[in-house]
């Protein structure tokens, strides 16, 4: 792992800057490369560019490992309302969640309740799914076992998985069993050697290799799988692959960050893949932020041309 990869995780998880950073003008005029702004409207004016493109969205609305039960509540009320405000404008917008912002550190069975309130009012109002974001390693076990339960209740939930943890590709295996809907991304928390890869060329060549496990899983049993990636290199192959077992496009799906490789994610679409674009927004958005960063260092860059721009 970079030594710059490793500051930005340290710098993710520092309660003086995630007090403190997200204050200064630089930073938040820096932010908007990633985000159009803190507020539903301002996510749902974004998604609504990408209509024609035939880019529909997946929202988040940021936050985590909150402390009192009474903000899970809160985070549920605002689904509720997003869902109506969603639907009202008759756009193709899923929402990806992460358990902690429902209370996860708390109550399983709050969790379990406000998940299931808001997976039923996505599939009611919607039509469509609604996403677990998968979080630090040390959720990773207790989120797949919700994610199994869950499923028995709200057949639209779909779970996200990591592909620089060394236990992924058992647990493609066990989540096979209950038609499992799974983005695929590489990870973005702070872990150390035993837990994950830290090398980047080998966390791609396990991205792919577990595409490619996915890939055929596809074709034998109609799963729904995502591929969140922003790298051209990963995408071709797993294109090349998807073409060389003759899946049709209409069974691939790529989803990426706002913000970042936008012409990509028009020409992939334009190309006939299904893309989705995740906007991101909300107040609590300083560890993202950090983590987006950290997942590809070069990104710094574009920030401090916008800084000075």
């Amino acid at each position: 792992m970079g030594l710059s990869r490793n500051i930005l995780l340290w710098m993710s998880e520092n309660q003086w800057m995630k007090a403190n950073v997200q204050k200064w003008w630089f930073v938040r005029k820096a932010l908007k490369k990633f985000m159009p702004g803190e507020s539903i409207e301002d996510a749902l004016t974004a998604a609504q560019k990408f209509v024609s493109f035939n880019i529909p969205a997946v929202f988040t609305k940021l936050g985590e490992n909150i402390t009192r039960l009474s903000e899970a509540d809160a985070v549920r009320e605002h689904y509720m309302e997003a869902i109506d405000k969603i639907a009202e404008r008759k756009l193709d917008i899923e929402i990806s969640i992460k358990l902690t912002q429902l209370g996860f550190d708390l109550s399983f069975e709050d969790t379990f309740e406000n998940f299931c309130d808001i997976a039923r009012k996505t599939k009611e109002k919607l039509g469509n799914q609604i996403f677990i974001d998968m979080e630090g390693s040390a959720y990773t076990q207790r989120t797949i076992d919700f994610y199994k339960a869950v499923k028995d209740k709200c057949n639209n939930a779909g779970i996200c998985l990591q592909a620089y943890l060394h236990r992924t590709e058992n647990d493609l295996y066990a989540l096979y069993k209950v038609s499992p809907s799974i983005r695929l991304v590489k990870g973005a928390y702070k872990e150390s050697g035993d837990i994950a890869l830290l090398n980047k060329s080998k966390v791609d060549e396990n991205y792919y290799h577990l595409a490619k496990k996915l890939i055929d899983e596809i074709k034998s049993s109609n799963i729904r799988v995502i591929f969140a990636t922003h790298d051209d290199k990963p995408i071709n192959r797993i294109i090349d692959e998807s073409k060389r077992i003759g899946l049709s496009k209409d069974k691939m799906e790529f989803q990426m960050l706002y913000g970042i490789k936008t012409e990509l994610q028009k020409q992939l679409a334009a190309n006939g893949y299904k893309v989705r674009v995740l906007i991101s927004y909300g107040k609590s958005w300083y560890p993202w932020y950090m983590r987006r960063l950290a997942e590809r260092p070069a990104n710094i860059w574009f920030v401090l041309r916008n800084i000075f721009n």
